[in-house]
């Protein structure tokens, strides 16, 4: 699960990292009179943000910072008037619904640091550079030696002595040293105490020096977090930033009917039971040279009415070409998916090629039923074994193209 920009800068100002003064609007008028405040606080400029789940904001012209109210009021205008279309929307862009208006912050530097859960290396990792407020995928590819990797201990977390090291390293001097490491631990413990697998703060900023802080202050100016959706149930106060309108309908509605959907880039729909089984499905309809649609996982306890769903969410995407279904039958019954299969054909309609791969319990029962409902599903073949399916609806799908 993804936050908004608004979102997290309060979970970093309840962990104790400074963040710039900001106020989340809604409407025109209301970042007019947010900006209004900030100004009459004693703020010089003020920047205005478009919330939305994705980046690139700023190149889009989605991030502006302006001198005045009225300035504000153009630019929330413009954000709210407008698609935010970016390398990483849709071509369609992104309705913006929300904005950020925040104090602007003098830079004397910028800094990327971020807290993730390392797959590779089976622990969380936290990752630094000097380098910020870029694209810190470039910099990884380009100079990988700009980054700071250190992976965390289990237990024990990040040590004082380490966040200091880190510090250094990046160039801080100074009483920042200080600083940038408390930042550095309060991003690994509220990482850890979340359960979130991703906490960025690109950029974290110098100020220049000033009375108050000779050296600089550190702050975060922009952040991201990313949850574990398995672990949220222990976290009813993070599950409740969850924006529906920034996800996927159909995997909102795959949701409440207790399946997990997630729509990718291919014309293959997938209907599995089983994380790794539909792992191993779309891995094997890539080896034929197919491209998934989806991974849609009904468990092992879906009734008919949920396993139907899951067929109408798959075929309402205009890109699925072809549909293969695949179930070994432990907790789930195959003959349950057959009976759901052909009520799918006839309330829904099946327009698409379909192939069918069963295997399980009760899977002769199952066969009988799609064998005797074969008329009514034309599309229809079935498979005897996961290869073969994938193969037959992979040249379905070319033939039908």
């Amino acid at each position: 699960m993804k936050i908004h920009e608004f979102q997290a800068r309060e979970l970093l100002d309840k962990a104790g990292i400074p963040v710039p003064k900001s106020t989340m609007v809604q409407s025109v008028d209301a970042a007019e009179a947010a900006a209004r405040t900030l100004f009459a606080g004693g703020s010089k400029m003020v920047v205005v943000k478009a919330q939305v789940h994705a980046g690139g904001r700023g190149k889009a012209g989605f991030v502006r910072v302006v001198t005045s109210a009225q300035e504000a009021l153009t630019a929330a205008e413009f954000m709210l008037g407008n698609r935010m279309i970016s390398a990483q929307t849709p071509p369609e862009g992104l309705e913006v619904q929300r904005l950020l208006v925040a104090d602007a912050v003098d830079i004397a530097h910028e800094f990327y640091a971020a807290v993730l859960v390392d797959r590779a290396r089976r622990t969380n990792t936290l990752i630094a550079s000097a380098e910020g407020g870029v694209d810190i995928e470039k910099v990884a590819a380009e100079r990988p030696d700009a980054l700071i990797k250190l992976a965390l201990d289990p237990i024990i977390g990040l040590q004082p002595f380490q966040a200091r090291s880190v510090a250094l390293a990046l160039g801080f001097k100074g009483k920042a040293i200080a600083q940038a490491g408390r930042v550095f631990a309060s991003l690994c413990a509220l990482q850890r105490s979340t359960d979130a697998t991703l906490v960025e703060v690109n950029p974290l900023v110098l100020t220049p020096a000033s009375a108050a802080h000779p050296d600089g202050q550190v702050m975060a100016i922009d952040a991201k977090f990313e949850f574990d959706d398995s672990a949220l149930f222990r976290h009813a106060d993070i599950s409740a930033m969850k924006d529906p309108s920034e996800e996927n309908p159909a995997e909102i509605r795959a949701e409440s009917f207790g399946l997990s959907y997630v729509a990718l880039d291919g014309n293959i729909g997938c209907l599995v039971n089983g994380a790794g089984l539909a792992m191993s499905t779309m891995d094997i309809i890539k080896l034929h040279g197919g491209e998934p649609a989806n991974f849609l996982d009904v468990g092992g306890s879906a009734t008919e009415e949920a396993v139907t769903e899951a067929f109408r969410i798959i075929l309402s995407d205009n890109r699925v070409q072809g549909v293969l279904v695949n179930i070994f039958g432990g907790i789930m019954q195959c003959d349950r998916i057959a009976r759901a299969i052909v009520g799918a054909a006839k309330t829904i309609g099946f327009r698409v090629p379909l192939v069918v791969r069963l295997e399980g319990t009760n899977v002769v029962q199952a066969r009988a039923i799609l064998e005797a409902a074969r008329a009514e599903i034309p599309t229809m073949q079935t498979a005897s074994d996961l290869s073969d399916a994938a193969a037959k609806i992979v040249s379905a799908v070319t033939v039908a193209a």
